[in-house]
C-alpha cells in the first residue's frame, strides 16, 4: 500500500519538478517566504512597522490570515514527504537537527493558533508563539531547502 502511495506521490511531484526532493525544497521555500510575510504583517498588527507597511489595518489582517493559510498549505507536501517517505533520521548533525525541529513544528503551530483565539493571555505570548513558529520554519528551511539549493542543485 505504501509503495503505491509513494509512486503516486513521486509521479505527481515529478510532473512539475525534477524530483520529489526538488519539489520539497521549493514548497518549503514558498512556505518560508510566506512566513516572512507572516512576521512582517504580525508586527504591523501589533503596532510595529507602521511606517514600513502602510496598508490599512483590515487589509493587513487579511494578508496575515491568508499568508498563514497558504504557508500551512505549502508545508503539507513537505511534511508528507518527510514523515512518510524519509522518516526520522540521524545520519549527521544537519539531518538530526532537521528531524528534531520537524517533529515539533505542527505542535508549535497548534499552540500559536490556540493563542490567536484565546484572548486571556499576556500580550507578549502571541508574538512569542508566532516568532517561535517562524524560527522553527527558518531552521527547517536552512537544514533542508537551503542545503539542497547550495549542495545539490538550484532549479526545478
Amino acid at each position: 500500500m505504501l509503495a503505491s502511495v509513494n509512486s503516486t506521490y513521486t509521479d505527481v511531484m515529478t510532473s512539475v519538478f525534477s524530483s520529489p526532493i526538488a519539489a520539497k525544497a521549493w514548497f518549503a521555500s514558498a512556505a518560508g517566504a510566506l512566513a516572512i510575510v507572516q512576521v512582517t504583517t504580525g508586527a504591523r498588527i501589533f503596532g510595529k512597522l507602521r511606517g514600513v507597511i502602510r496598508l490599512p489595518y483590515p487589509v493587513v489582517q487579511r494578508v496575515h490570515r491568508w499568508s498563514g493559510r497558504l504557508a500551512i498549505l505549502c508545508t503539507l507536501p513537505v511534511a508528507f514527504h518527510c514523515i512518510f517517505i524519509l522518516g526520522f533520521r540521524s545520519t549527521d548533525a544537519r539531518v538530526l537537527a532537521h528531524s528534531i525541529v520537524g517533529s515539533f513544528v505542527y505542535g508549535l503551530l497548534a499552540v500559536k493558533l490556540f493563542f490567536v483565539r484565546d484572548r486571556e493571555h499576556p500580550g507578549w505570548v502571541l508574538p512569542l508563539a508566532g516568532g517561535t513558529v517562524f524560527a522553527a520554519l527558518a531552521a527547517l528551511w536552512g537544514t533542508s531547502a537551503y542545503w539542497y539549493f547550495t549542495n545539490v542543485r538550484f532549479g526545478f
